[in-house]
This record gives structure tokens, C-alpha cells and sequence, in this order.
């Protein structure tokens, strides 16, 4: 069986490919209810972790709980050694996302509407989906996690990009001749993503693709939450930490269930009921849709100068769970007209797209961009000032099973190497700029005496040595837009591998 896995930050939604069909799974709770997610929750009990619906029942009897456990993985430091706080506990994220993705695949097997026809038709492939700005440790955590999980995964894709499988695969009438770019807007729990896509029937090329890490729903939730505290002029800490928890909650389903013609929302707050008007509501979290608006300016010309040109733009596809609060289309066609259309299933459309790429004779290919640039800065003059070198630009083109490499020469002038690395939202006057994403230092012996080991690296001063060794760097990027690179030394042989997103004590060291 082909699965499409979306791991939400407040929700997880799976997918599968049946005969040209895409339906989405459901899973049953402890009450026999079915939910077409699971709750991406983990809570620590005396058990251990637990999660899913399992977390939010353990959350309701008091025990810790990580409410959105994927917007962990937003830090741009993250790496395999990163830990996060359940309670008082500070456990390994890279061992929570395990637990919990160990979780989905159990639910998979025993308590959703396909775990009869999996004892049949075992899991063969998996697509699951990341946001399409993220960068290269945070694909390789989630990765990992979903391996060390038990999945068979076949290939990663950009969150928007997935929309775009599914827009096409409901719109037999996609894109026309003249207009035949579609913009992606994906407001999901933790993280907004956007991207200009060409389409060409069944063939998908990514354009480009923004993004904003931490703007979501659960920031519309907290807004509501604290604008009811404010209304019934409670403070969110007279709740304490478990009730303001169950506030945000409660705010989470009264915004679902908001329609165009919402007035008032009514939420209980310390033994009260506490009404919020609609507009008052939409006031407050205005300037989160805008800053969504704001980013999307390199993909639609003459956005930052208020005049849009869209004679090549077919329309704006909006999913994500938090696409469904009316202000989003309003405020999205106020600026691009009646080109705004909303997915009819907004929280799977990711999804739904997921499984199509899955399923090897639906015919759908991709071309994707790396999105985020890639380079390091290196030191010149004995130290005394740093150069930056672009090795992979954020427009790098990324195809499915293809591995993109790329190599630097050079006879080192220095006694050692001090790798800066970071990848980049953008590139000014030769600069990384924007939303820019440092990594650990890496520094490699360019002599024979410090290969042997024994000192401490970080403590040689950087000197010149003139024409020493010849060395080599080799720069990949995965299919799944993982960054790994080799640094030899071509006339000793010693050389470094490292991967991105591996913490610096348990990176590879050869000799």
C-alpha cells in the first residue's frame, strides 16, 4: 500500500493510493469515535510517553504535555542532540518525534479504517512532506525520525508542492495555456509556506517558494485565548499552565467553527462565559494574515509595490488546517480578486497530494527548488577577515531520485580551515541576508603534524603557511534537500564527512 503521511504541527493526516482514488484514513479513539487525524500531541505519564488521542486524554488527568510537537522542529538551531521540555523533563526531540511517528504507524496498523487491508497489503512506499522552507537539519530530523519509525520512506516533497498534486488531480481544468502558474498560499498549524508553481498537465515545476517558520494557527489560537483573557480581564497566569492549555484548546475549536457570518464566539474562562466579538477577533490577528501577504512578494511581481501583475497567475489555491478562518480569503482576494480559491479539503489536501506522489502509476513528476540558499564563510588574510562563498543558491533545482553535487579545489595558504556554515533566505552584495540558519563550526588540519591528532584545534591560531596541501570539498544535496560534504585532503588522505543537522559529537570523523 502507497501512503501519503502530512505530519502537522497540531494534527497528522495520512493518505493512501486506491485504484486513481486518494481517500484519507481515519483513525478510531479510545470512545470508538473516528477522526480523519491524529492529534500530534505526546504527553509523559508514569507509563512514559504517550500520544495521539492517548495525550490529550492524559493531558485532561493532569499530566505534561507537548502540545504541537512538529513546531519543535521550527528552532533553526535543531539538531540530533536538541532536546525539548515535557514538564519537568527535558527529553531528546529526535527521540520524541520517534515515539510519536512509532505511534502513527501502530494507530495505522490496529485502529484505523485500513488496518484490515494493511495484514493483506503491507506499507510499500511513503511520501511525507516537509515546509518548503525548511532547512537541511530539520529535513534530516524528520527524516530520521520517520525511518527510525519503521516507515519505508520513498521521498520527501515540499508541503505546497503536495497541494499542488492534489489541485491538479481534482481540477481536471487546471491552469490554462495562458495562465498556467498556480500560487500555493499553505497556512497550516505551526508554519506558512507558499509556492509559485508551473503546471503542464500532470508535470509540476516549483518556480519558487517562501516561508515564515513560526505563523500559524496556533498563533490565531493564542491570539483569541489572550484576547478572551483580556475581555473577562483575567491574566493567563491566574490559569496556570494546564488551564490556559485547555483555553487554547477550546479557542482552536470555536475558530474551526467560525463562518463568514460569525458575530460572536463565546469561550468559558474561570467558571465563566466569555463572549469575543467576531470583528474584535479579526482585528487582532489582521496583521498575521498580512505578514503572510507581505512574504509572498518574490513570487508575485509587483506585490511590495501594492500593484500586483497576475496575467500569468491562474489563482491562489489556499490549504492548511488555518486557511479555513474567513478572514484569509477575504483578506487574500481584497488584494488579488476572485483568483482565490480555498481546497474543498484544506486540512488533507497536503496530504492528498503526498499519496499521489506515492502511487507510481498516477503519472505526476516534480521539479522542486532548494529554496534556501547554502554556503559557508571562510577565513582569508591569516584570520583576519572572513570571505562568504555561495555554494548552492536558494533557486537550485531539485528532482526526484537526483543528487545534485558540487566541488571546490585549492591549495590551502593555512595551517588550518575554520568552516562558517549557514543556509540563507537570501543573497545581498555577495551576503546571506534574511532568514539566515548558522551551523557548528567546522575546522579541519590543513598540516601533517595537526592531522595526528592530539590538540585542540580551536585553540591554533590561524596562520599562513603558503602553497601547502591540495584539498578538496564536496558538496551534496539529496533528493529530500539534505546538505552532506566531504573535506580531503588529497595528498595526506585525511578527510572530514559531515551531515547537516548532526550534532558536531556524532559526526563521522575519518583518517
Amino acid at each position: 500500500m502507497h501512503l501519503g503521511i502530512d505530519f502537522g504541527t497540531t494534527r497528522t493526516v495520512v493518505a493512501f493510493a486506491d485504484r486513481g482514488n486518494f481517500p484519507v484514513v481515519a483513525f478510531t479513539d479510545a470512545a470508538g469515535d473516528a477522526h480523519e487525524f491524529l492529534p500530534a500531541q505526546v504527553a509523559l505519564t508514569e507509563q512514559g510517553l504517550v500520544c495521539g488521542f492517548a495525550a490529550r486524554a492524559a493531558r485532561e488527568a493532569g499530566y505534561p504535555v507537548l502540545r504541537s510537537v512538529k513546531r519543535a522542529l521550527t528552532s533553526p538551531a535543531v539538531n540530533t542532540a536538541t532536546t525539548v521540555s515535557i514538564g519537568d523533563v527535558r527529553v531528546p526531540l529526535l527521540d520524541v518525534l520517534t515515539t510519536y511517528l512509532t505511534h502513527v504507524r501502530t494507530s495505522l496498523e490496529n485502529t484505523s479504517t485500513i488496518s484490515e487491508a494493511l495484514r493483506d497489503e503491507p506499507i510499500g512506499s511513503v511520501v511525507v512532506a516537509v515546509p518548503a522552507h525548511a532547512n537541511s537539519a530539520q529535513r534530516f530530523l524528520t527524516l530520521e525520525a520517520f525511518r527510525r519509525a519503521g516507515f519505508p520512506v520513498t521521498a520527501m516533497m515540499n508541503e505546497p508542492s503536495a497541494a499542488g498534486f492534489e489541485y491538479t488531480h481534482r481540477l481536471s481544468s487546471a491552469p490554462n495555456a495562458r495562465r498556467s502558474r498556480l500560487v500555493v498560499y499553505d497556512l497550516g498549524g505551526g508554519t506558512f509556506d507558499a509556492s509559485l508553481v508551473s503546471i503542464h498537465d500532470r508535470s509540476h515545476a516549483v518556480l519558487g517558494s517562501v516561508g515564515i517558520n513560526r505563523l500559524g494557527g496556533d498563533d490565531f489560537d493564542m491570539a483569541l485565548a489572550d484576547l478572551a483573557c483580556e475581555i473577562a480581564k483575567v491574566g493567563s497566569d491566574v490559569l496556570g499552565l494546564d488551564g490556559y492549555f485547555e483555553l487554547l484548546d477550546e479557542a482552536q475549536s470555536v475558530k474551526e467553527q467560525l463562518s463568514p457570518q460569525s458575530r460572536r464566539m463565546v469561550l468559558d474562562i474561570a467558571d465563566r462565559s466569555v463572549t469575543v466579538p467576531v470583528p474584535a477577533f479579526y482585528d487582532k490577528v489582521a496583521p498575521l494574515v498580512e505578514q503572510s501577504i507581505a512574504a509572498m512578494g518574490p513570487l508575485v511581481d509587483g506585490l511590495d509595490d501594492g500593484e500586483p501583475d497576475l496575467s500569468e497567475i491562474a489563482g491562489f489555491y489556499l490549504v492548511g488546517g488555518a486557511s479555513v478562518l474567513p478572514l484569509v480569503p477575504r483578506m487574500l482576494r481584497e488584494r488579488f480578486g476572485r483568483r482565490v480559491y480555498r481546497s474543498p479539503y484544506p486540512a488533507a489536501s497536503t496530504a492528498i497530494g503526498l499519496a499521489i506522489a506515492a502511487d507510481p502509476d498516477s503519472g505526476y513528476t516534480l521539479s522542486d527548488r532548494l529554496s534556501r540558499g547554502f554556503g559557508v564563510f571562510r577565513e582569508t588574510d591569516e584570520g583576519r577577515h572572513l570571505h562568504f562563498d555561495s555554494i548552492f543558491s536558494r533557486d537550485q533545482t531539485l528532482e526526484r531520485d537526483t543528487e545534485v553535487h558540487v566541488e571546490r579545489r585549492y591549495r590551502a595558504a593555512h595551517n588550518i580551515g575554520w568552516y562558517r556554515f549557514a543556509e540563507y533566505a537570501d543573497l545581498l552584495d555577495g551576503q546571506p541576508a534574511g532568514d539566515i540558519v548558522p551551523y557548528e563550526d567546522v575546522i579541519v588540519p590543513f598540516t601533517s603534524e595537526l592531522q595526528a591528532g592530539g590538540v585542540d584545534l580551536s585553540d591554533v591560531a590561524v596562520v599562513r603557511t603558503g602553497e601547502a596541501h591540495w584539498i578538496q570539498e564536496s558538496y551534496v544535496i539529496d533528493q529530500h534537500g539534505i546538505v552532506s560534504f566531504t573535506i580531503t585532503d588529497l595528498d595526506s588522505g585525511y578527510h572530514q564527512t559531515h551531515q547537516l543537522g548532526v550534532n558536531q559529537d556524532q559526526l563521522v570523523l575519518a583518517e
